[in-house]
This record gives C-alpha cells, sequence and structure tokens, in this order.
C-alpha cells in the first residue's frame, strides 16, 4: 500500500462536518500528510423548482462560493495553528460527492473523511447523502466519521472485516495506517445465507458438516496468512462468527466496544449492488462507530 501524503475532507459547517475534519486533520498530522479542506456550493438548478436565468444562478452561485471561501479559508487557518499541518482550501460548485471525488483524484489522495451526515437539503433526500454517494463513485479510501467525540481520540480497538474477495488484502494495512497503535481484530463472518441456499438445494446435514468444517478451516488459514504479527504486529487477533455478514459484523463491534470498523468498499458491481446493496454499504449505515472503506 501506498504511503497516504494527502487527505480530502468536505465541510458544509455543520457539526458532523467539524467532526469529520478534526478526524482528518489528526490523522494528517499523524501521517504528515497534506490536509485539503473542501466545500461545494450546490447549484441552483439541483433545487427542485428553480426557474431563475442562468445568469442570476451564476451570479448567486459566485456569491455564495466567495462567501464560502472566507469560511473555509478561516477555518483553514485554526487548522494549521492547532494541528501543526498544511491546509489547502478549496471551493467548487456542483454535486458534493462528484465534486469531492473528482478533487481527491487530482490531488491524488489517498483517503477521503466524510460525516455521517451534514446539511439536509431536499437534494439528499431524493438521492441519499454525500457520504453514502462517495461510497459509490470514489476511488480513495474512504473513512465515514460518526464517533461524536470532538477531541478525536485515537482509535483504540478496530474491527477489519475481510471476506478474500478482491482487495480484501488491503483492508489490514490501511486499517494499522490510520489506527496504529491499535487492538485490530480481524473479522470473517461466515455467512449463513450460504447454508441456506445449499440445504434448499437438498443438502443433506453431514455433507452440510462436512462443508462448513472445511470452509471454516479454510478461513482461519487465510486469516492467519492476512492478520500475522509480521505485517500488523502483536496487536492483532482473529476471530470467524456465523450469521448475516453486515448485521453481524455491528453487532460485534458493538459488543467489542470498537471505535472502528474497516472492510474493503467494493464488494459487489453492477445491477445486483444496486438491487441488493453490499455489506459495506449496510455497515456503513448502521454502524455506530467510524467506518473504514478501504480499497
Amino acid at each position: 500500500m501506498q504511503a497516504i501524503s494527502h487527505i480530502v475532507v468536505g465541510t458544509d459547517f455543520s457539526a458532523e462536518a467539524d467532526l469529520a475534519v478534526h478526524r482528518a486533520a489528526s490523522i494528517s498530522k499523524a501521517l504528515g500528510a497534506k490536509l485539503h479542506l473542501i466545500h461545494v456550493v450546490h447549484p441552483l438548478d439541483l433545487y427542485a423548482g428553480s426557474e431563475l436565468s442562468f445568469s442570476f444562478q451564476t451570479h448567486y452561485q459566485q456569491a455564495q462560493q466567495e462567501i464560502v471561501k472566507n469560511q473555509i479559508d478561516t477555518m483553514a487557518f485554526k487548522l494549521r495553528e492547532q494541528f501543526n499541518i498544511t491546509v489547502e482550501a478549496a471551493t467548487r460548485i456542483g454535486r458534493a460527492h462528484t465534486e469531492i471525488s473528482n478533487y481527491a483524484e487530482q490531488v491524488h489522495a489517498g483517503l477521503i473523511v466524510a460525516g455521517a451526515q451534514g446539511q439536509h437539503t431536499l437534494v439528499d433526500k431524493l438521492l441519499g447523502s454525500t457520504s453514502a454517494r462517495l461510497m459509490a463513485v470514489s476511488k480513495s479510501a474512504i473513512l465515514i466519521v460518526k464517533n461524536k467525540d470532538i477531541t478525536t481520540p485515537p482509535y483504540r480497538h478496530v474491527i477489519a472485516a475481510v471476506n478474500f474477495l478482491a482487495g480484501a488484502e488491503n483492508v489490514p494495512a490501511m486499517t494499522r495506517t490510520i489506527a496504529p497503535d491499535a487492538q485490530i481484530e480481524g473479522l470473517l463472518i461466515f455467512d449463513t445465507n450460504q447454508e441456506a441456499h445449499m440445504y434448499k438445494a437438498g443438502m443433506n446435514e453431514t455433507l452440510l458438516q462436512q462443508y462448513r468444517t472445511q470452509a471454516l478451516a479454510d478461513a482461519d488459514h487465510k486469516l492467519s496468512a492476512i492478520f500475522n504479527e509480521q505485517t500488523l504486529g502483536k496487536k492483532a487477533s482473529r476471530t470467524i462468527l456465523s450469521g448475516y455478514p453486515s448485521q453481524s459484523i455491528c453487532n460485534h463491534a458493538e459488543a467489542q466496544h470498537s471505535d472502528l470498523i474497516a472492510l474493503g468498499k467494493n464488494e459487489k458491481s453492477g445491477l445486483e449492488n444496486w438491487l441488493l446493496g453490499s455489506v459495506s454499504k449496510g455497515v456503513a449505515y448502521a454502524a455506530e462507530c467510524d467506518v473504514l472503506l478501504a480499497n
């Protein structure tokens, strides 16, 4: 995994965004990375019922951008003073998730930090939150901040969930980068849906038990290879549980009082993801703690 030298965080100046900004700043300081602070002004033509002339819309958006520039420059100055980090402030006009994703790609950001929720508009209600849409379009890893502690204490216990699909091997290294001093618990959820389908297909209990035993042994071997002391140090363990992945991951994280869940971002694609969702999306919505989505 390449070192993270640029981190992008979006803000709409809400309380939720402030939590994300402070977390991004603390990570930037720890990694020696440059922090990019960005606010996106919504074009008026995104709002239902907007029938203003193009020239008026342009004038309004430019005026809003100038007002926001003063706010974001002030915020950047305070972050430089408080955290002793390099901060670049930027404003854009457009759809927040698109502009943030494009900006992150331009500056080669290794991480985007977003608040769990922020400014509520009709656009958000119709299309979903900025963080949810970032999950679909961003090529960078995404950290969704849900913890409400403005002091942003270091992560102490992290659940790193893997499923051995493409990109799963990147989860532990990314987790250790974001949470260098945390206890990392590698977690695999043995999906009971698979057994249910096998049972319906006519597989008897004896064969199911043989499948389960072999699958668990294979999973433990793979987990051991990914979550090893050589890669992650001694603060690493591994756990295998049965259940429905999204729910089981969130329940286990809550039971362990974890402050971060890390998992791969791209598990399904295309029509399947649109119809059924994905484990990463389910965890991102349901988790009580922060969620890191690695590529």
